[in-house]
């Protein structure tokens, strides 16, 4: 049994085959779809996933950063009504990404603290983004960090040292395609991490691993992470979906 801690079903790159393609992953051994949120304009589309596939489909809410504009206490309005009135699974995706825009950086530093916040209230994980914003995400992992803060650290793509900094504030690392990429470069260390610390991800349909690079990523992609990260542990397939799952419950609970 495989999870995907991180994939984005509802996505509108998925309305022509969407119940296919979660077909196809389950044929492939994925069985748990972790789905993050980014903001209220997905939230319908979520819940109708949800109710499609209950058994398989566990929802998270939260403000994505590159979702943090001018309007973004009405969008941080819209999570809190959520998280207060049903159960998900984690909060996220949140963090920072200076990549596209740096103008709202102090509006996505507050959105961050904010749910994180939220996060330690309903005791819940936290799913991070991160993108060029190294930095500033530690700066706000350091002053919130306890026993109370664990999650994933998505989509990871640092270096050594910076994988190692964000599983001290009981971050697991999530991994996908980027792994496979010949420019990926955490294939170079990974090997030093335990796998204790590794979840599996796809982000589909972004960051497709090889041989679909630049093509729309699906779940059932998540396979050729498997292999690559075999070839890396130089442990078996079984073992890596195992103990990856077995970390994905420990950070979600179910």
């Amino acid at each position: 049994m495989i999870t995907d801690t991180h994939t984005h079903l509802y996505s509108e790159q998925f309305n022509e085959d969407r119940q296919a393609m979660i077909q196809r992953a389950k044929d492939a051994g994925v069985s748990r779809f972790f789905i993050p949120a980014i903001d209220s304009s997905y939230t319908k589309s979520m819940m109708s996933l949800e109710k499609e596939n209950p058994d398989d489909v566990f929802l998270m809410m939260g403000l994505h950063p590159t979702s943090v504009k001018e309007n973004y206490l009405e969008e941080l309005a819209h999570v809190k009504e959520w998280i207060d009135q049903r159960d998900f699974y984690a909060i996220g995706e949140i963090g920072i990404d200076l990549y596209w825009d740096k103008s709202f950086l102090q509006q996505q530093q507050e959105a961050f603290r904010t749910q994180i916040k939220w996060a330690k209230e309903k005791k819940l994980p936290i799913v991070i983004h991160c993108r060029d914003a190294f930095d500033e995400i530690f700066e706000v992992l350091e002053s919130e960090k306890g026993e109370d803060l664990r999650g994933i650290f998505h989509c990871f793509t640092g270096t050594l040292a910076q994988a190692k900094q964000a599983i001290s504030y009981n971050m697991k690392l999530g991994i996908g395609g980027v792994a496979t990429f010949k420019n990926g470069k955490i294939d170079k260390f990974l090997n030093e991490i335990d796998l204790n610390h590794i979840v599996l991800e796809t982000d589909a349909p972004y960051l497709a691993p090889k041989p679909f690079r630049g093509k729309r990523n699906e779940s059932a992609y998540i396979t050729n992470v498997v292999d690559k990260l075999v070839d890396i542990y130089n442990i078996s397939y079984e073992e890596i979906a195992k103990t990856t799952t077995q970390n994905s419950k420990e950070v979600f609970g179910i």
